[in-house]
């Protein structure tokens, strides 16, 4: 236990305390800064006033993002590999 870290984290008014490998700190530090400025967001431009609904939007924004990377990357490594197999084709041919 002696290489953990133990930091405190705020989020919506609360603190989290937390023990966590120091390479993770970063991290968590930015993604707890990010989702206070999207519930600052939220509050400022939807009359939201409990914090669990502002914090059930934010969790569905960033799942929602993440989701949409997966199927993104999914889109990308598709059209990748068809080049790949038209590629694959031509060179078959020439060196035939």
């Amino acid at each position: 236990m002696a290489d953990k870290l133990k930091i405190k984290i705020s989020i919506a008014d609360r603190v989290y305390p937390l023990t966590i490998d120091p390479s993770r700190e970063e991290g968590l530090r930015k993604a707890a800064k990010n989702i206070e400025a999207m519930i600052k967001q939220l509050e400022s431009s939807y009359a939201v006033r409990d914090k669990q609904d502002v914090l059930a939007m934010c969790a569905l924004q960033f799942a929602a993002k993440a989701e949409q990377i997966n199927i993104d990357s999914s889109e990308d490594v598709a059209q990748a590999q068809e080049q790949l197999e038209v590629l694959n084709q031509l060179l078959s041919q020439q060196l035939s």
